[in-house]
């Protein structure tokens, strides 16, 4: 599921990385996580509030909170990468005062398009900038946002620690990274009904909704192959983010975390 875009998050630099369970070519990474969400863009933001039961939404309203965009017409520049169709985006314009702007980048241009379309419709085209571009590159000055977030994509990255020194160079000194992503369930009991879940219901739930069993059995297995809270921490210090922190949500499902650009 996500808010935004996705893959499985191998941190090791190696030839081969995961896909799922899969182990696949690091280089072909990219282009199979492409096709899976060209698959569901359609369809994808539907999916995600049948697949979270509408929590989604209140993870990304506690993000935004997070980030506190002036209500004032001061300039606040923020950078949504792996943003997809613009969630986290709008939420943080409309949070914001006239001064608020925000740049989805993302890889994938049929997520992309969906977005503009919802831009459009919610008459904030003027406020919310799509561009195409990779993560691990992403084609921004150096200190040019006051923030950067990713909300469900930083797994669909095949080097996250260079997407990750990727928004850091580009954030100005004192802003501040969120990272939103599917984290290990802590609850007992709940880890059992959570996996019950995720692989029973969801890869169908994907076939009625969207035709297409295959992309979230994907997005399903990814999860579980993201790191620990803590191991994704030391990869936000290893990227030159200090302060890092995170914070687990609805029994660990899900964890915030966050760092400074010192």
């Amino acid at each position: 599921m996500a808010g935004d875009t996705q893959v499985v998050g191998d941190t090791q630099q190696g030839a081969d990385t995961h896909f799922g369970f899969r182990t696949v070519p690091l280089e072909a990474k990219q282009r199979m996580v492409d096709e899976v969400f060209h698959s569901v863009a359609r369809r994808y933001d539907l999916m995600n509030d049948l697949m979270s039961m509408g929590l989604h939404r209140v993870w990304k309203d506690l993000l935004v909170s997070r980030l506190r965009p002036p209500k004032s017409d001061r300039a606040f520049r923020l950078l949504d990468v792996a943003g997809g169709t613009g969630d986290v985006s709008f939420r943080t314009v409309e949070a914001g005062g006239p001064g608020t702007s925000a740049v989805v980048a993302d890889i994938n241009g049929g997520m992309l398009g969906v977005g503009r379309e919802r831009a459009q419709g919610l008459g904030l085209a003027d406020r919310v900038e799509f561009v195409e571009a990779n993560a691990e590159s992403l084609p921004f000055a150096d200190k040019s946002f006051d923030a950067a977030t990713v909300a469900f994509g930083i797994r669909n990255v095949p080097r996250m620690d260079k997407a990750l020194a990727e928004m850091r160079r580009v954030l100005k000194p004192g802003g501040r990274c969120f990272v939103l992503e599917f984290s290990r369930v802590d609850v007992p009991g709940l880890d059992a009904i959570y996996d019950a879940y995720s692989f029973k219901l969801i890869p169908g739930m994907g076939k009625l909704v969207t035709g297409d069993a295959e992309s979230y059995q994907y997005l399903v297995e990814s999860i579980r192959k993201f790191p620990p809270p803590e191991a994704f921490a030391d990869l936000m210090r290893g990227a030159g983010f200090r302060r890092v922190a995170w914070q687990p949500l609805t029994g660990g499902i899900v964890a915030l975390h966050s760092g400074v650009r010192i």
